[in-house]
């Protein structure tokens, strides 16, 4: 008869020892640190088309995770096995398994920085607004010109460049190429407020127009306090009808961005950039300008300058005059001084 009560007592030792074992391992899985114990936080990088065999090796290869068998096994009973969101991860410093799960199968993804700031050419904003991104350049260009040929905002491909505004935004690694574009157009209308529209009226140009006559004035000058005087030469001359003969236009014209200085068959060259040979402004920027260009633009002096000239001290800056007879006297003054320079220059290299 007390055979019977031991066996009962050792099933129940038995028992208690495997459930405490259970509910501690258990407690472990769900509540212990396991991800970059006593480490920095860092980033986990899901890579388009993952499967969660590859987010096990990445995790592992990377060291993010202690025990990769009590992380599987809580990822499998969350189904995150088969809710795989692509994107960038900030994984803290001593993450349970549970709370790391739950950031990559929400989707709870850390914002990429995406920047641009100078680009001359349409051409090389491709490889610079996707380079901390999981689309290629081809796929920003395709969804780019499927915009323009849908867009009813007045932008095409030679203006296109105008609706990128030079900052930096925060997007999320996996955006679309379609989306990324949707939310530059968006950070443009943003930008191009009431305030900046109603100044961009008050000088007879529209948006884009400012834009490009912006970059012309980002390419005239290294002098962010000049800019809004040139911006104002600029405009005299387009109301008054006079091509805006600027010179950085016949050098995107000719497509040789080395050149130094301008010559007179430069002016002859056959392109709707020459402002020599057309008046107006150019069909599109000869640069992105930057905000404070576009700024300048819309907040141009007023006054009756029609010609510069870049002083002859090679400070950087202009003279500028309302009438022809003065401008030459400041252009043989420049001329001058560019040959004394030259000369200088020859003499100390022949020494």
């Amino acid at each position: 008869m007390k055979e019977v009560p031991k066996k009962k007592l050792i099933l129940f030792l038995v028992g208690s020892t495997l459930l405490i074992t259970f509910t501690f391992y258990a407690y472990q899985i769900f509540y212990t640190p396991n991800i970059l114990v006593d480490m920095e936080d860092r980033i986990f990088e899901v890579k388009s088309g993952a499967t969660y065999r590859d987010v096990q090796n990445d995790l592992g290869r990377g060291r993010f995770v202690n025990d990769m068998v009590s992380f599987s096994f809580l990822a499998r009973l969350y189904n995150y096995d088969k809710a795989i969101k692509p994107g960038r991860y900030r994984l803290r410093r001593n993450m349970t398994n549970l709370q790391a799960i739950q950031v990559l199968r929400a989707g709870i993804q850390e914002p990429v920085n995406v920047t641009f700031t100078y680009i001359r050419l349409l051409s090389e904003l491709g490889e610079r607004i996707t380079r901390n991104l999981s689309i290629t350049s081809d796929e920003f260009y395709t969804a780019l010109n499927e915009f323009i040929a849908t867009n009813k905002e007045g932008f095409n491909k030679d203006n296109i460049l105008c609706m990128f505004i030079p900052n930096t935004y925060e997007v999320y690694y996996n955006v679309s190429a379609d989306d990324l574009i949707e939310r530059m157009n968006w950070e443009y209308k943003k930008f191009w407020n009431e305030e900046r529209t109603r100044k961009a009226d008050s000088i007879g140009l529209t948006p884009i127009e400012v834009s490009i006559l912006a970059s012309i004035v980002q390419a005239e000058t290294v002098k962010d306090d000049e800019a809004s005087k040139i911006a104002g030469l600029y405009i005299n001359r387009l109301n008054r009808g006079i091509a805006l003969q600027a010179d950085p236009t016949l050098v995107f014209a000719v497509g040789d961005f080395s050149l130094k200085r301008v010559l007179n068959e430069h002016k002859e060259v056959k392109s709707p950039y020459n402002t020599y040979k057309n008046t107006g402004l150019t069909p599109g920027p000869i640069n992105m300008p930057r905000i404070n260009m576009i700024d300048a633009v819309l907040n141009a002096k007023s006054h009756d300058y029609i010609y510069m000239c870049a002083k002859e001290d090679f400070s950087g800056y202009h003279n500028f005059s309302t009438n022809l007879s003065q401008h030459l006297i400041y252009a043989r003054n420049y001329q001058r001084a560019l040959t004394e320079e030259q000369r200088k220059g020859r003499a100390l290299r022949n020494q």
